[in-house]
C-alpha cells in the first residue's frame, strides 16, 4: 500500500489529510472509515489490525468503483509529518560519498538528528537566505519508517520492525557542515528534508538493498546508484540503533546518500534561486524541490 498526506486548505481543522495513493488517485482515510487515522502516525501506532482495516476498506471500495482524486490536483504534505517521535540521519553510508567528501567512513556508523521544521513535501518549494549560505548541495536518499517498537533487534528480524520506505532529500549547507562539529543544523534549515511523495509499506519493497537510487538537478543526472551499495544495510542500521535506544514506531531513518554530491565536483555545483532537484529511488517514486535563494 502507498500512502500520502495532502494539504487541504478548505479544511481549518484538518488542514493535512492521510489518503491511500491508487495508481494516479487518492482515496482519502476520513471518506471511508470511521474514526479514520488522521495522520500517518497514528496508523503505524494503531498496529498491523488498523492497517488490514484500510486495507480491506480500500480494497471495497476501489473494486466498487468509486471515482479517485487525482494526485495531479492534489498538493502534497510531507509524508512522514512532524509528529514522527525522530528523524535520524545516517552520514557516510557509501564508500564512494565518503570518498568525495574527504571523509573518513567509521568503523561505527555516523549517527545525527534532523529537526522537525526541516520537514517538507514533494514539489514544494525550499527557500534559503543567501547570507546564511551560497554552497547548499542535494543527497538522494532511501527513508525507512519504524512500524513497531524495536529494541535489541537482531539484523535477521530487523525489517520486521520497518512499516515502509520513502525518498528523503537530505539537504545540505556544505560550509556550514565543515565549519561545525555537528551536523544537524547544517541539515536543519527550514524545507531542508523532503520526503515521499508516497509512502510504501514494506510488502512492496521485498529487497531494500537491490533499489536504483539517483539525483537530476536542473535536467542533469547528477547521483545515479543502487541501494546494494551501501557500507550498512537498513537492517544493520536498525539493528545497531535498536541497541542503544527503542526505535519507536514511526521514526524515520534516513540512510545516507551515494557519490555524485555538487560539492565534490570540479567546478562545483550546488542548488540556486529557481533551481529543481528531484531523487528518485526505485519502486517508491520521485521527490521533486523548488529552489528560492533570498
Amino acid at each position: 500500500m502507498r500512502f500520502s498526506h495532502f494539504v487541504d486548505e478548505t479544511n481549518t481543522h484538518s488542514p493535512i489529510r492521510l489518503a491511500m495513493v491508487h495508481g494516479d488517485g487518492a482515496l482519502f482515510l476520513d471518506e471511508i472509515l470511521d474514526d479514520a487515522p488522521a495522520s500517518l502516525q497514528q496508523l503505524i501506532e494503531r498496529g498491523d489490525d488498523e492497517l488490514q482495516r484500510v486495507r480491506n476498506h480500500a480494497e471495497l471500495v476501489i473494486g466498487q468503483g468509486v471515482e479517485l482524486t487525482p494526485v495531479a490536483d492534489l498538493r502534497h504534505a510531507s509524508a512522514v509529518l512532524n509528529n514522527t517521535p525522530q528523524v535520524i540521519a545516517i552520514g557516510l553510508n557509501y564508500s564512494a560519498h565518503s570518498s568525495e567528501l574527504n571523509l573518513k567512513a567509521d568503523k561505527a556508523p555516523t549517527v545525527f538528528s534532523l529537526w522537525p521544521n526541516s520537514l517538507t513535501g514533494h514539489d514544494g518549494t525550499t527557500s534559503w537566505p543567501r547570507s546564511l549560505s551560497e554552497s547548499i548541495d542535494y543527497e538522494a536518499e532511501l527513508g525507512v519508517i519504524i512500524g513497531k517498537p524495536a529494541k535489541d533487534v537482531s539484523e535477521a528480524d530487523a525489517l520486521d520492525y520497518v512499516f515502509g520506505y520513502t525518498v528523503v532529500n537530505d539537504i545540505t549547507a556544505r560550509d556550514i557542515q565543515y565549519s561545525e562539529a555537528q551536523w544537524s543544523r547544517c541539515k536543519s534549515f527550514d524545507g531542508f528534508t523532503p520526503t515521499g511523495p508516497v509512502v510504501v509499506t514494506r510488502d512492496e519493497v521485498p529487497d531494500p538493498q537491490n533499489l536504483h537510487i539517483s539525483t537530476v538537478l536542473d535536467g542533469h543526472l547528477m547521483q545515479d546508484s543502487s541501494t546494494a551499495l551501501m557500507i550498512r544495510s537498513v537492517a544493520t542500521l536498525v539493528s545497531y540503533l535498536s541497541r542503544s535506544a527503542t526505535l519507536l514506531p514511526g521514526t524515520l531513518i534516513s540512510t545516507g546518500s551515494p557519490g555524485g554530491a555538487g560539492y565534490s565536483r570540479d567546478p562545483q555545483v550546488f542548488l540556486r534561486d529557481r533551481s529543481t532537484v528531484t531523487v528518485s529511488v526505485e519502486g517508491l517514486g520521485r521527490l521533486t524541490t523548488h529552489c528560492r535563494m533570498t
